[in-house]
């Protein structure tokens, strides 16, 4: 019998300077009321300078351990997810493995938007199944502030910057046999890839850098995939809508997270939203949210959370995890 994946920690860490939509619409065309209607967003981080994805990701990771009671010494991988490297390579997870003085095994980058820490996530599971790792950390750690096009109002308010992470251990035998990751769902629709996509990357210096994205047609796309990878994760697992104790959700639109719960028939109390406060986090909005409903004590060892995301590629994804 393969090993189960336990979540067995989580941690956050967000950049110190808060960004409300007041201060935005000093330099930018819009304002408080339309960022709301439209989004739900109220107020977003920036990252400082020194604020970067691999200092923030080793601050989450840094919690997320010490809430697993665990250390360096029990990390055998570091898998990361993001859209905003601090360098073409070495690794961010690598100068974060660095950083927390990690001195075996090994670790990569991952590159799937929004859906990041799911695949990471995915991925992770699949390790410990198989008996490649024992402890694996998934971080999500994004510094979108510094690839957004401040000329463009429909983007540039969106997003924030952040950094969420899990710890994932195999099972002990003294672990509740019902606890773990039940199943991950992964899925990617290249032919959608130009409707949410960065203009630009290392091997094309005459690219702006700069994100874009076409909002009515990724919300179209979103409310339908991400409806589908519920329901696959819930018959995966002869589970129904009543079952789920909790839903955390890819922090991107307050009304496709809306859209979700009542699809699932979750009252709005049993749905974490932090997208008021955070942004669009990207491969960070999951364990950011997973973090905070964690650590305020609203999601308990025993409960069933689903955990799903949409990001460009088009890539999404679902995960089920009893805690």
């Amino acid at each position: 019998m393969s090993p189960r994946s336990i979540l067995a920690g989580c941690g956050g860490y967000l950049p110190e300077r808060v960004v409300s939509n007041e201060e935005l619409a000093k330099t930018v065309d819009t304002s408080d009321a339309w960022i709301q209607e439209r989004t739900g967003i109220k107020q977003r981080y920036f990252a400082a300078k020194h604020e970067t994805a691999a200092f923030m990701g080793t601050e989450a990771a840094r919690i997320a351990l010490a809430n697993a009671g665990a250390t360096a010494d029990d990390v055998d991988a570091i898998i990361l997810a993001t859209s905003t490297p601090d360098q073409a390579f070495p690794a961010t997870a690598l100068r974060v493995q660095a950083a927390l003085g990690v001195t075996k095994g090994f670790g990569f980058d991952l590159s799937a938007a929004c859906a990041g820490f799911i695949y990471g996530l995915s991925v992770a599971d699949g390790m410990i199944r198989c008996g490649q790792a024992r402890g694996v950390l998934v971080i999500g750690s994004e510094v979108y502030s510094r690839i957004l096009n401040w000329q463009d109002r429909g983007t540039c308010v969106l997003f924030g910057d952040g950094a969420g992470a899990v710890f994932l251990r195999a099972a002990r035998s003294t672990d509740d046999d019902r606890r773990g990751v039940l199943s991950t769902h992964i899925h990617a629709q290249g032919t959608l890839g130009d409707i949410l996509y960065v203009d630009g990357a290392v091997g094309q210096p005459d690219k702006p850098g700069h994100l874009v994205m076409h909002g009515r047609e990724v919300f179209r796309h979103a409310v339908t995939r991400l409806a589908e990878a519920v329901e696959e994760a819930l018959a995966a697992n002869g589970l129904t809508h009543a079952d789920i104790d909790w839903l955390v959700p890819h922090q991107a639109n307050k009304r496709i997270i809306d859209a979700m719960g009542k699809k699932l028939h979750l009252p709005p109390e049993r749905v974490v939203v932090t997208v008021d406060r955070h942004a669009n986090t990207s491969a960070a909005s999951v364990p950011l949210a997973m973090a905070e409903a964690w650590g305020d004590g609203r999601i308990q060892q025993g409960d069933l959370v689903l955990l799903e995301a949409l990001g460009g590629g088009l890539t999404w994804g679902s995960a089920l995890v009893r805690l």
